[in-house]
């Protein structure tokens, strides 16, 4: 299994509706691309101030190496880039193998 793991900072004039639909388009990944086997998106809500202004995460499982592979060339996970990306300040992407 391999995590999938993105920690993001929006734009200060990114709306509330854009974030939420891009909470929806993440959500929706696993019923469009096989080997996605789940998404979890979280707000931070650390008490610790130690998250340097990154707001949210993705966390997303897939299956296996094969799964992250066909992920990322997908046409349905390019749509999602095209919503998400001009959202975004900054974001990390960061992957390991369970």
């Amino acid at each position: 299994m391999i995590r999938h793991i993105l920690l993001i900072k929006f734009k200060a004039d990114a709306s509330e509706t854009s974030i939420q639909q891009a909470q929806q388009n993440f959500l929706d990944i696993p019923n469009k691309i096989s080997g996605v086997l789940s998404v979890e998106w979280g707000k931070n809500d650390s008490p610790e101030g130690l998250n340097k202004d990154y707001q949210y995460s993705v966390l997303m499982s897939f299956s296996d190496e094969a799964a992250r592979q066909s992920y990322l060339p997908h046409p349905e996970h390019e749509k999602l880039k095209q919503q998400f990306i001009p959202l975004l300040e900054d974001i990390i992407v960061f992957d390991y193998t369970l």
